[in-house]
């Protein structure tokens, strides 16, 4: 169905042409229009033909002139202007077969859709694309994609995956790579299953696809106590964490020497999990951070922005507070709230809770995955310093949408709680902002990176 366009930007070149708020879009150039990535193609040149038809079913040709590449200035009903594809796969380690029942519609939607892909970042299988579709990827330069690899056994794939195409669809990786379409992948680990030496297989064909397969990332598998019925995985443990580790870091060493890139990467959780955070890379192992949304050197980028905001605090004075974190980081941040302590002018009062994560399970020990329950549960009664911190990844869009996985909301585990919540971004400086309440100047961001929040979880 066509796209409804439901605003139009005052000065824009589509409003001086005439185009009308309740139009549907039919073509451009007369190209049939199927989604936004269809009408960003189109749109690109200077001079562009609309067909629109109003609410009545009459149609009419819209000329439009504008300079190239510049926007028509149209909003549509849907971002997409189509139906979102979803995931046919049943993966064993799927995270969002774990969630339990009753949470909001929108958390159990799989996407697996190639336009998220280029668009947001979202990881695909490519189990559910056509060879039409492949040849639009290729036709449009749609780069680039995001891809779970997880491993390039075609038959292992297939059980992983729980789709009999999952083997099958490798072959349009390979196409992808021949036409120097630029990929980043992905594996989930699940011990006894695909690490070993069937991860290094997965890497050393990867590594055949380069440069069009430029990175890839190692992620545990996360499971949580919601897996009645599924797969019987269990978490990576202490030696399997540390066997991936040393296989990763040595077929990276080779990449080096050989392609001048590490090319492949363990996620920071491998070096929590496997009590490594000590040998933990400095953020120039981490490249071009282009691995940063799977967790890939977001650990010590973090570590080296804060500290090298340090100096800001000098002489500086803070209000005493408790933060609010995951397992896994709160020992690591106690030691950099140390070093705040110790820089700034005086003594402040803090401390860091961990939080255990009832709501997913034990095993679940990351921030990002707490629920308001669980903070209210296990705050409730202590003193908390007058001023809670919690990290946005918490929440469902960070403090622009401070909802929590279970719709639990800032303001409600603020009132409840009794305390005020200010919540922290995701860059270094950003704690030390929320600590001493003062802006503080990031200075170019580390290799020229920023981090993007938002996009597609790590497991999926």
């Amino acid at each position: 169905m066509a796209a409804k366009i439901v605003n139009i930007e005052q000065g824009s070149p589509a409003e001086r042409a005439g185009v009308r708020i309740g139009e549907r879009l039919l073509q451009m150039n007369d190209c049939v229009i199927h989604d936004v990535l269809d009408f960003q193609f189109e749109s690109y040149e200077a001079n562009v033909t609309l067909l629109l038809e109003d609410e009545q079913g009459h149609t009419r040709l819209v000329e439009v002139e504008k300079d190239l590449a510049q926007p028509l200035g149209l909003t549509f009903d849907s971002y997409l202007m189509d139906d979102i594809r979803t995931c046919k796969n049943k993966c064993m380690f799927c995270f969002i077969d774990q969630l339990p029942k009753g949470m909001r519609e929108s958390l159990y939607v799989k996407d697996d859709d190639f336009r998220l892909s280029f668009l947001y970042g979202n990881y695909i299988s490519l189990t559910n694309l056509t060879p039409e579709d492949i040849d639009r990827i290729l036709l449009q330069r749609i780069s680039p994609l995001n891809i779970s690899v997880h491993t390039t056994d075609p038959d292992l794939r297939n059980a992983m995956m729980g789709n009999r195409k999952a083997g099958e669809s490798l072959r349009y990786l390979r196409r992808l790579a021949e036409f120097n379409i630029s990929i980043r992948c992905q594996i989930v680990l699940c011990e006894g299953i695909n690490d070993g030496e069937v991860l290094l297989h997965t890497l050393r064909t990867l590594k055949g696809m380069y440069p069009s397969v430029n990175s890839i990332s190692v992620v545990p598998y996360c499971g949580t106590r919601h897996r009645e019925g599924l797969y019987p995985l269990k978490p990576i443990s202490v030696p399997a964490a540390k066997r991936t580790i040393r296989l990763v870091e040595g077929f990276a060493r080779n990449c080096l020497k050989q392609m001048d890139t590490h090319l492949a990467w363990c996620s920071d959780e491998f070096y929590i999990r496997a009590g490594l955070i000590g040998r933990m890379h400095t953020t120039k192992y981490y490249e071009d951070f282009s691995q940063f949304e799977n967790g890939v050197g977001a650990l010590p980028l973090l570590m080296r922005e804060f500290r090298e905001a340090l100096p800001q605090v000098k002489g500086k004075q803070a209000a005493s507070f408790t933060v609010a974190t995951g397992e896994s980081f709160a020992p690591i941040l106690a030691k950099l709230l140390d070093e705040a302590k110790n820089v700034a002018d005086g003594e402040f009062s803090f401390q860091v809770v961990p939080i255990r994560n009832d709501f997913f399970g034990g095993s679940v020990t990351t921030a990002g995955l707490i629920t308001g329950q669980d903070l209210v549960s296990q705050l409730s009664g202590r003193d908390l310093g007058g001023r809670l911190l919690i990290t946005g990844q918490m929440l469902r869009g960070g403090a622009k949408d401070p909802v929590f996985l279970d719709d639990m909301t800032v303001d409600q585990v603020s009132e409840t709680l009794g305390v005020p919540i200010q919540i922290v971004g995701i860059e270094g400086k950003d704690l030390l902002e929320q600590i001493f309440e003062m802006e503080i100047d990031a200075g170019e961001p580390a290799y020229g990176f920023k981090p993007v929040p938002g996009f597609a979880s790590a497991y999926e």
